[in-house]
């Protein structure tokens, strides 16, 4: 590994993007039921984001500004560990949105939308029950892209 300091302009440009990845990626995923997108271009978008962080700032920055740290044992210790409960975690939020339409008695992963109407400032706005499918997938493909990017960067 080089040790070599990133430019200032790599630094800069990368604290101007990585919020604009941020953004487009939320959009992205909020969007994914009528538009095409969703949580897993959201997800990788976010990913992304993290990886550019790693090479310009450095995984010890990351760690310590970003990531929670927590108590591991063995090979899930540090931030493997927060990813490994991403991964989990968005997996249990994607099976229970599809076994939820199970629960009202229709098929397997049936979107229901519910209109929320009258708010101040916006008008009208639109729930699917897709969306809690989308916010399952995006948490799954953030947690195992990361995990595999530190489980190959410590090699």
């Amino acid at each position: 590994m080089s040790d070599r300091e990133p430019t200032v302009i790599a630094k800069t440009v990368t604290r101007m993007v990585v919020p604009i990845i941020a953004v487009t990626a939320v959009a992205l995923l909020v969007q994914g039921h009528n538009l095409p997108g969703g949580g897993f271009i959201a997800g990788v978008l976010t990913a992304t984001a993290f990886v550019l962080l790693y090479v310009i700032y450095g995984l010890d920055t990351v760690r310590r500004t970003l990531v929670l740290r927590s108590e591991g044992y063995g090979f899930l210790s540090g931030p493997t560990e927060s990813y490994a409960r991403a991964f989990a975690g968005g997996l249990a939020i994607a099976v229970t949105a599809g076994i939820a339409a199970v629960a009202f008695g229709v098929p397997f992963l049936t979107q229901g939308v519910v209109f929320v109407e009258d708010i101040p400032l916006y008008g009208e706005l639109e729930y699917a029950s897709a969306l809690a499918f989308d916010l399952g997938v995006y948490f799954v493909v953030v947690g195992s892209l990361l995990t595999i990017i530190a489980v190959v960067g410590k090699e």
